[in-house]
């Protein structure tokens, strides 16, 4: 699977601000910085322009509250809703609730069962 995402974005302290916000609800803390990047774990952010197309990426919850969590953070700081916390059509177990940052990238956050997560053969790559 991924070592890394990276994308670029117009202005690197508001974004960074946003992920600060709603990645803290995840226990997803900044993990390096510098005056033209920061990362968030696997998610490296860097000050380009132009900065890259809007896409979607999701982070993993651990639990539904992480995931109303990360919601209601990002909603409360001012960021703009792209989807309320709930089951999703997708799969029977997929809770999930959407957010958009500061150049439009759809930021999601995603509880999925301990028995679906057990069949992820990807997940924990890396940890040995």
């Amino acid at each position: 699977m991924f070592d890394h995402v990276g994308i670029h974005v117009r202005d690197l302290d508001e974004t960074k601000r946003f992920y600060e916000v709603v990645l803290a609800p995840l226990g997803i803390g900044l993990s390096a910085e510098s005056d033209e990047y920061v990362e968030f774990g696997a998610l490296s952010i860097s000050r380009r322009t132009p900065p890259t197309p809007p896409i979607h990426f999701a982070f993993i919850a651990e639990t539904c509250e992480q995931v109303d969590g990360f919601h209601r953070a990002g909603v409360e700081a001012g960021y703009r809703d792209n989807g309320a916390p709930g089951l999703r059509e997708y799969a029977a177990d997929y809770y999930a609730a959407f957010l958009l940052d500061p150049d439009g990238h759809n930021v999601e956050a995603v509880h999925r069962s301990e028995e679906t997560r057990r069949g992820w053969s990807w997940l924990g790559r890396g940890q040995n």
